[in-house]
């Protein structure tokens, strides 16, 4: 699950850092070949782009390094964490929903995937099958009672039996 993100992040970090040492320096030549500084519009664009080129690359660099420290050894196996699959009942739609809990990446509303630091995912983990979760979403206040719970442990440990099948 996060092998894919770190690669994914990686392939961006290694897009933009190419950008970074060979595409930018030479626009930022280019332009300034054009004469005044001061006027010079693309010079300037080029500098921002630079810019934001660096930053990006720190804040992709953080992210990579935060994911490389996540321990599958602290997920719990018994609780709603990462990578767990969560069936709900809420208590003010008066249905059953289906959630996975996801890396801010990965999140995806519409397919059911929601983020760890999101409100619902904040308020769902560390429970247990039987809790109930108050949400504090903008429509108001949501009561979220945990029907069953498939940690990514439960998930890891059924794919051998898959491939056996």
């Amino acid at each position: 699950m996060t092998d894919q993100i770190k690669r994914k992040l990686q392939e961006e970090i290694n897009t933009l850092e190419h950008e970074l040492i060979h595409e930018l320096p030479k626009e930022i030549k280019k332009a300034a070949a054009l004469g005044d500084l001061s006027e010079n519009a693309e010079y300037h664009m080029a500098k921002q782009r630079q810019e934001f080129v660096k930053a990006r690359v720190r804040q992709l660099g953080k992210r990579l390094a935060e994911l490389s420290m996540i321990n599958m050894n602290n997920i719990p196996t018994d609780k709603v964490g990462l990578g767990s699959t969560v069936k709900v009942f809420d208590n003010t739609k008066n249905e059953e929903i289906e959630y996975k809990l996801v890396t801010s990446e990965e999140s995806d509303v519409a397919a059911g995937k929601i983020s760890t630091t999101s409100p619902i995912g904040r308020a769902l983990l560390n429970k247990k099958v039987g809790d109930e979760a108050t949400v504090v979403t903008p429509n108001g206040k949501r009561e979220l009672e945990i029907l069953s719970l498939s940690t990514i442990h439960d998930e890891v440990d059924e794919k051998p039996k898959e491939a056996q099948a």
